[in-house]
């Protein structure tokens, strides 16, 4: 089968485009064939080494794919040949990826794919829509009427928190750094937008509360002032943070209990199959009623894999702003 993979760590060059064995299902398994999958920072930080995980080698990096079942392992319950499925964590944990013809699977892992849904929606969500969920729902409990704000809502989850707390019926403040990226978040269905390049965050935030203050903060970049946060916090509002590996921001400890608030942090790879089953159901519920759309902004066949991950370091790590949504690979074009 045609794979992108490397047989070590380092810039994304190491990445190679060429021939692997097509694997085959052990049990509990299923092997897909994979029509799409999709880039994250993740895969870049394992790549690149940042993230200490063990890798088989070749390694096939990527997390995310959608497909159709080709095979199937002894001791499969869920899943049969032919299904469209979908999914993520994949290319973690000793795991092969995503970024190749064929993947297998653990069909805990998967998803059926809803009528009317293409596979490069489905799997332009995988990863962000997990994360999302993960942080409104099962840290947060988001509730309908509640107010989220989400720190970044055109970025991969940022997209993915707006629009699921819309479905859940919760008002949603978002921050963009542009008038085009205001748009978006607002065609998405953000009722609030501030520009934090142009407007005073916490007056605005408090504007749009009335002064009642946010029930759920979303923090999908590195937290840098918890201060400002805590103080745009409702009474027993919850922080959200999974992002930034290096940060160490000052905790303003009296104004947080005081409040009676609660952090919560979490990175999805450690969420067990049980726990994102419960997202992935909702996930392709919202998907199949045109609830929940990923943007993409870059699509590329298997032999741009290298490409796709120097795309998204630039703008992961570099901040170039040359991407707005997600890194598509699509391994069965014209490689």
């Amino acid at each position: 089968m045609k794979a992108a993979y490397l047989e070590t760590t380092g810039a994304p060059d190491v990445i190679q485009f060429g021939n692997l064995p097509t694997p085959e299902p052990k049990p509990g398994e299923v092997r897909v064939r994979v029509l799409a999958a999709a880039v994250n920072p993740i895969d870049t930080y394992i790549r690149a080494g940042m993230v200490n995980m063990a890798l088989p080698k070749p390694f096939i990096p990527g997390c995310d794919l959608a497909g159709v079942v080709d095979a199937v392992g002894p001791g499969t319950v869920r899943l049969q040949l032919g299904d469209r499925v979908w999914g993520s964590n994949q290319g973690l944990l000793g795991r092969q990826g995503t970024f190749a013809e064929y993947a297998c699977v653990g069909e805990q892992w998967l998803y059926p794919t809803p009528d009317g849904v293409s596979d490069e929606q489905a799997a332009a969500c995988a990863l962000v829509g997990i994360t999302a969920h993960l942080g409104l729902f099962e840290c947060a409990r988001l509730r309908a009427g509640e107010t989220v704000f989400v720190n970044g809502g055109t970025g991969g989850v940022g997209m993915m928190v707006i629009q699921m707390a819309k479905a859940t019926g919760a008002k949603v403040i978002t921050t963009v750094g542009s008038f085009k990226k205001a748009e978006l978040a607002r065609d998405l269905g953000a009722d609030a937008v501030i520009d934090y390049n142009t407007e005073d965050v916490m007056a605005r935030v408090k504007e749009a509360t009335a002064g009642a203050g946010i029930q759920v903060w979303y923090e999908t970049q590195p937290p840098t002032d918890l201060d400002k946060t805590i103080e745009c916090m409702a009474p027993r509002g919850r922080i959200i943070v999974m992002a930034g590996r290096a940060a160490r921001p000052v905790f303003p400890n009296g104004p947080f209990y005081v409040k009676g608030l609660s952090l919560h942090g979490f990175a999805m790879f450690n969420a067990t199959p049980d726990e994102q089953r419960v997202c992935g159901v909702d996930i392709a519920q919202w998907l199949g009623q045109g609830k929940l759309k990923a943007l993409i902004g870059k699509r590329l066949p298997l032999s741009g894999a290298a490409a796709g991950h120097q795309l998204q370091e630039e703008n992961t790590l570099k901040k170039s702003g040359t991407l707005t949504g997600k890194i598509v690979i699509l391994p069965t074009e014209t490689s």
